[in-house]
């Protein structure tokens, strides 16, 4: 009867992150450009249900929840594998510290210490990433040949970090007064996955 109710109960996770990465690609479609900073790169609240998915069973399960939504955002066409992973690294580094600090605290300066820890990981490990892989990957793949290091320092801290910094600043606006909000919500299901 136990391992009826431990497999039941992983079904339901397996289906609530399925779920929430599913509601996460449709936030994906949701963005916007700032403006002075490229085209590409563009706001978006997709990481918000990883964030709910990290609070309510583990910092993995945001992780999950974001991997989710990019492997159907590239089956579905969406994008090129450079961008891609891109995104999922950004919302791997942003999502992990909110889950961390939350579960270690529970309230809601974790949550705000979370989203500034996250911005600040993304911003960082992004303008590594950004500087050292991605920029000459998709430069390779675009057929621009090999960029200076100038030129990726200069995209680096110029376009990549602000962007990043930005976007962790909008995400947490918006998702403080929602967790707020739908925090008796979210320690309920907590406690029933425990």
């Amino acid at each position: 009867m136990q391992s009826t109710n431990l497999q039941s109960s992983k079904l339901v996770r397996l289906i609530i992150l399925s779920l929430l990465g599913a509601i996460s690609l449709l936030l994906f479609f949701v963005n916007f450009p700032l403006p002075l900073l490229p085209s590409y790169l563009k706001i978006d609240f997709s990481d918000v249900p990883a964030i709910m998915a990290s609070l309510i069973f583990s910092p993995i399960a945001g992780v999950i929840v974001v991997a989710i939504k990019n492997v159907l955002y590239l089956a579905i066409g969406g994008g090129e594998i450079v961008g891609v992973t891109a995104n999922f690294l950004a919302g791997l580094m942003f999502v992990v510290p909110v889950g961390i600090l939350y579960h270690k605290y529970k309230n809601v300066k974790s949550i705000v210490s979370g989203l500034v820890t996250g911005t600040i990981i993304m911003a960082l490990g992004m303008g590594i990433f950004n500087y050292f892989i991605l920029l000459p990957a998709y430069a390779l793949m675009m057929g621009w040949g090999e960029m200076t290091p100038e030129l990726k320092w200069g995209s680096v801290t110029a376009f990549i970090m602000p962007f990043n910094v930005i976007k962790g600043i909008i995400v947490g606006m918006i998702f403080v007064p929602l967790f707020i909000k739908m925090r008796r919500w979210i320690e309920q299901q907590q406690a029933k996955f425990v």
